[in-house]
């Protein structure tokens, strides 16, 4: 029996992930991976060490998989072209990850589709910078790189017009926004078949330390029925629109005033969807893998009533191994999931699991669990 080679582009720890949803199913995995010490390129077997922004490299890595697919959204989008136009099947492919790869078509093929957004538009410069503010409710005003972009880099918040020269710099056209007035961060991800399956993963609350993702909770508390629904809806019909193959996440922004803006898209397995590892019957990763072979997908419903995630970021205690005695005596139904990163200050080298019928219990084991692993609680 032949089973299938899949080229999973990147070697960071989505990348580790998903190759370890695919190990029951036999399925194989080759990877094209940056240096042979990342995450992923540390358990995948058939490894390519080469530049993912080179189209040889693409297409020489190409050769004997079944199907491409990624951990991030950085391939230049004509070298894809190129690799479907060589007959490889890439998923999502071109014409859905450039809605990912740059905010600016994000916004305006949302704005198409009548997904709700908060105020934007393209600016030139910090002259424009203030228009853009004066058009609304004033500064202060966001500021977002079109490309390249991702856990707060890229993404500025300026309070005025000597404030909004850094953006520039790089010159990239930038995407000027409104600063949502919101209650709380939200995500909705989905994962979608080519042939059209579609499954939703419960709407999770997701808080933001220093822009970096810190906690999940699945599902997300207190969230209007309603308006989940209305969520889960909405990723489902971008999916559709955009014709994602594969996981999709739709970072929200639930208003004060009831109302859901879709903030950012990512076309990949996400932070946000790490809980499904343990708290849901598929994990996300397992339904990436089974969209892009095109295999049924699987049940998204949640194990049990929560499911709390807890980034472990580096700090200055490295030996984190030493810290799992402690951990796993303390609970036992704690699940670690590490990444194989050497340890650095703010880097996210793992995260921790926890799940159960009270809310504030699950809180508490995953955040004493990753604050234990970091070296910050230490008793």
């Amino acid at each position: 029996m032949t089973f299938p080679v899949v080229g999973m582009v990147g070697g960071g720890q989505l990348a580790r992930m998903t190759h370890e949803a695919g190990i029951p199913l036999g399925i194989r995995f080759k990877l094209l991976s940056d240096t042979p010490q990342d995450s992923a390129a540390q358990v995948v077997s058939d490894v390519v060490v080469g530049d993912y922004r080179d189209l040889e490299t693409l297409r020489a890595f190409a050769r004997g998989c079944d199907v491409i697919t990624f951990d991030h959204e950085h391939v230049p989008t004509e070298h894809l072209r190129a690799l479907e136009a060589d007959g490889i099947p890439v998923r999502p492919g071109p014409d859905a990850l450039v809605h990912a790869q740059d905010k600016g078509v994000m916004r305006a093929k949302l704005d198409a589709i009548g997904v709700p957004c908060p105020r934007h538009r393209i600016v030139s410069d910090p002259q424009d910078v203030a228009a853009f503010a004066a058009e609304g409710d004033g500064f202060p005003v966001v500021l977002k790189t079109v490309r390249g972009g991702y856990d707060g880099k890229g993404v500025w918040v300026v309070d005025s017009v000597e404030e909004a020269a850094d953006p520039f710099k790089a010159g990239v056209p930038v995407l000027a926004e409104e600063k949502v007035d919101f209650l709380r961060e939200l995500a909705a991800n989905v994962v979608r078949s080519p042939h059209g399956q579609a499954v939703a993963y419960p709407v999770v609350e997701s808080r933001q330390v220093n822009g970096v993702c810190d906690t999940v909770i699945a599902p997300a508390p207190g969230l209007d029925e309603a308006l989940a629904l209305r969520a889960e809806e909405m990723a489902l019909n971008i999916a559709k629109e955009l014709g994602v193959v594969g996981h999709l996440a739709v970072e929200l922004f639930q208003t004060r005033d009831g109302r859901i803006l879709v903030n950012e898209l990512a076309m990949r397995p996400h932070n946000s969807g790490h809980w499904s590892m343990d708290g849901a019957v598929t994990s996300q990763f397992a339904n990436h893998v089974r969209a892009v072979l095109d295999l049924p997908l699987g049940d998204p419903r949640p194990r049990a009533a929560w499911t709390v995630m807890v980034n472990v970021l580096g700090g200055d205690y490295p030996d984190m191994y030493s810290a799992y005695l402690h951990c796993m005596a303390r609970d036992p139904q704690l699940k670690i999931h590490m990444y194989g990163k050497d340890v650095k200050p703010g880097r996210k080298v793992g995260h921790v699991n926890t799940y159960g019928d009270d809310l504030d219990d699950a809180l508490e084991r995953a955040r004493h669990a990753a604050g234990y692993l970091r070296g910050t609680i230490t008793e």
